[in-house]
């Protein structure tokens, strides 16, 4: 049971798309993450983004903060490994919900009035690989196997 279980979260073909959109979609996570988590290039780190989630009403902002930095740090670290795809998908495409609705839903759709255009292109990108697996060249194939 627990491996048919093992088997259904990593299975993946063998298609290069996985591989083409993971990377690149895994770095941008990574990036962001690390502003939140460390305030690594340009970012404001735990205290700034957690006084910023706070502001905006979610609280407590600190903890929400290292939530949301660590699902996009780790999840894009996962996501370019190319290991444990599909759980880190989810709780991506997650956190680019809560994203959506609690920070840029209320200034439109495009980007450069803080619109959520952005974070709904990455929501997609998430829900994609959730749905299609890693791909080719990734530790779940390598894991399951050819299937």
């Amino acid at each position: 049971m627990i491996h048919a279980f093992v088997n259904r979260v990593l299975v993946t073909d063998n298609g290069s798309a996985g591989l083409a959109l993971r990377v690149p979609v895994g770095i941008v996570f990574v990036a962001h993450g690390a502003q939140k988590l460390f305030g690594w290039f340009g970012g404001y780190g735990l205290e700034g983004t957690g006084e910023y989630f706070a502001s905006i009403g979610l609280s407590p902002g600190y903890l929400m903060a290292l939530l949301a930095g660590a699902v996009e740090f780790f999840g894009g670290l996962a996501l370019i490994a190319g290991l444990l795809v599909r759980p880190a998908a989810a709780a991506l495409a997650f956190a680019m919900l809560v994203a959506v609705f609690a920070v840029h839903v209320g200034n439109g759709f495009f980007l450069d009035n803080g619109g959520y255009e952005y974070a709904l292109t990455l929501f997609g990108a998430s829900l994609a690989l959730l749905f299609s697996g890693a791909g080719r060249f990734s530790v779940d194939r390598a894991i399951v196997g050819a299937q």
